[in-house]
């Protein structure tokens, strides 16, 4: 009979595994600046992550309390992403652009709205959208700064009817909450028959996340889970949804902004790197590389 984990040990959160093996080992504190939705200590977790035998999916080896995440997130600030507007803006864009062909109706629910850029593009093209999100700082904004109904709540707690909505968006979310299936069962609920969810997160089992292991720069003290194209295929598909569409996802920032993140790896290096953009002036533009380790995942509800 085989050895069964340690009680406070988690399963694996797609296929409910307990065969879970050490992957990478990159324990840490999130330092300072708490669970902010952007850092540049990468290669740094809340635990080591491990990986389910049965499935490939990877996750924390002691699951965070969900007070603790709660709290975390209600704190976060961040004004990184207020001066990267434009790149924000242009990457909602995308986003709607590839889900509004999937689905008939206008009604949209934004999962973690964050200061609310997404929100706004979708307003803008005639979507009726409503926005949670937990950090009291972002949802403040998105509500006095850009005029979106917005609530601070998470989509666990938010009291919302059934069927409300035709389109489900969680734009870097699902990584970050201690229990993915429940959320997309809550968005399954919420969502009209035939009615879309579009999911955007970092991609664990990309050939670049596998090259730079622990020094990935997704490997950040507010990511959870670790999921691959098939682990979250997987994920969706046990939750009741047929995966229409699974893809890249390239972000839009400034160049300032990406040259930037290399301070990461290498303060001095960074900045190097950012002289030598303003320079040729080319620091302020936006760039959208694709380095193929983000994935966009559209699912419909069964």
């Amino acid at each position: 009979m085989p050895a069964q984990p340690p009680p406070d040990r988690p399963v694996c959160a797609v296929c409910g595994g307990q065969e879970l093996h050490l992957h990478l080992r990159v324990a840490g504190a999130p330092g300072p600046e708490g669970l902010t939705p952007a850092t540049d200590r990468f290669g740094v977790a809340l635990g080591d992550i491990v990986r389910c035998a049965g499935c490939g999916h990877m996750q924390l080896d002691r699951l965070p309390a969900e007070a603790g995440l709660a709290s975390g997130y209600a704190a976060a600030t961040g004004d990184e992403y207020l001066e990267e507007e434009a790149g924000q803006r242009a990457t909602a864009r995308s986003v709607l652009e590839r889900l509004e062909p999937r689905v008939a109706g206008r009604r949209l629910l934004d999962v973690g709205a964050w200061v609310g850029f997404l929100a706004a593009e979708a307003r803008d093209r005639g979507w009726a959208v409503r926005g949670l999100e937990p950090s009291a700082y972002a949802s403040v904004h998105a509500r006095e700064r850009l005029g979106l109904d917005v609530v601070t709540g998470d989509v666990e707690s938010a009291d919302l009817p059934p069927g409300e909505f035709d389109a489900v968006v969680l734009g870097d979310v699902i990584e970050h909450l201690r229990d993915p299936g429940g959320a997309l069962d809550r968005v399954h609920e919420l969502l009209a028959p035939g009615g879309a969810v579009c999911l955007m997160l970092p991609d664990a089992g990309s050939r670049l996340a596998r090259t730079l292991g622990a020094r990935w720069w997704s490997v950040v003290p507010t990511h959870v889970h670790y999921f691959t194209r098939a682990s979250m295929r997987a994920l969706l598909v046990r939750h009741g949804f047929d995966v229409l569409e699974l893809g890249t996802h390239p972000k839009a920032f400034s160049v300032r902004y990406y040259l930037g993140r290399a301070g990461g790896y290498s303060r001095p290096l960074a900045r190097l790197l950012v002289a030598a953009a303003e320079r040729l002036g080319v620091a302020d533009r936006l760039w959208a590389p694709d380095f193929h380790d983000r994935m966009l995942v559209l699912g419909r509800r069964r």
